[in-house]
């Protein structure tokens, strides 16, 4: 899980990563490669 304060350049990077809110934070998730995860915040 890499922290970052732009979200934008990991989603673009692969086309299954989906941009997620929870509990305040931003997250990156990717189902088919999980080496895509990211937080926000």
């Amino acid at each position: 899980m890499k922290i970052r304060s732009s979200l934008k350049t990991i989603k673009s990077r692969h086309k299954a990563c989906r941009v997620v809110r929870r509990k305040g934070r931003v997250y990156v998730i990717n189902k088919t490669n999980p080496r895509f995860k990211a937080r926000a915040g």
